[in-house]
């Protein structure tokens, strides 16, 4: 389990920032982990701003909600700077669903961490080919803390870090759930890519 570095909310303390990336696959717990950290946040009264794409309206227009059906309010934006006008007065900005924001996210994260504000982002690794998503690869590499998470495979029942698609659309981005995706492990996710070819 992940503890905070810094929790308190002292303000005579050096403001320092940094950035916390959760990344795993489909149905790994990454939202979740997100809510827990910015619930913790919001206990020890530091200011929070969560944002989300706006195009990811899969559960509730404003909240970000887990698959767990626990949920956090957030601003839907939609693009990675807007996070500068208004999220920088926050000490805490969370972001879900990472995967789907625009090139300019690592460096939006790394200028809000400059100012002394505690990043924390969530969001596939790998998109539905098992290639790395989008901003992930870049905002992994400048984030202090990396947490993967893990799903189970719903074919063997080891851990799972592939999201396998089971619906026939190639678009890279495709909002689904269960009806769409399933978690595999390596070898099952390989075993499934094979047939599909």
């Amino acid at each position: 389990m992940f503890i905070e570095p810094r929790v308190g909310n002292d303000n005579h303390s050096s403001h320092k920032g940094w950035i916390e990336v959760i990344c795993g696959s489909m149905f790994s717990g990454k939202t979740e982990e997100l809510i827990r950290r910015l619930k913790r946040a919001k206990i020890a009264r530091q200011k929070v701003e969560i944002f989300k794409p706006s195009t990811d309206k899969r559960y509730h227009e404003l909240d970000v909600v887990s698959h767990d059906s626990n949920s956090i309010r957030s601003t839907p934006i939609g693009f990675a700077q807007d996070m500068l006008l208004l999220g920088g007065s926050c000490d805490v900005v969370g972001i879900d669903e990472a995967q789907f924001f625009d090139e300019g996210l690592a460096e939006v994260c790394v200028k809000l961490a400059n100012s002394g504000v505690r990043v924390i982002a969530a969001g596939l690794d790998m998109d539905y080919l098992g290639k790395p998503f989008g901003p992930m690869p870049a905002l992994m590499a400048v984030a202090e803390y990396v947490t993967k998470v893990h799903a189970v495979c719903v074919r063997c029942g080891d851990i799972a870090n592939y999201s396998y698609r089971n619906a026939a659309s190639e678009e890279q981005v495709l909002l689904g759930e269960t009806d769409s995706y399933e978690a595999r492990c390596r070898h099952c996710f390989t075993e499934g890519m094979k047939k599909k070819r």
